[in-house]
């Protein structure tokens, strides 16, 4: 499990950190949470709305990604 998480949350080397992933993950963590919040208190949920803003924060994060995609180390 711990190697999992390791290459889930490094660059290509599995070595170097890389905070876009680990910021991209909280964002997801966060999201989520907000809407079994909103669920708990109460609020309606549109599930085609809230598609459309997962599949938005899921591009983001995929789009940060590949622009720095040549920035990571190799090794």
């Amino acid at each position: 499990m711990k190697q999992f998480f390791t290459q889930l949350f490094t660059g290509k080397d599995n070595s170097t950190i890389d905070l876009g992933r680990i910021l991209w993950a909280k964002m997801c963590l966060v999201y989520c949470g907000a809407t079994i919040f909103a669920i708990y208190k109460g609020q309606v949920i549109s599930y085609e709305m809230w598609g459309v803003g997962a599949g938005a924060l899921l591009a983001a994060g995929a789009g940060g990604l590949a622009l720095k995609a040549k920035t990571e180390p190799t090794e």
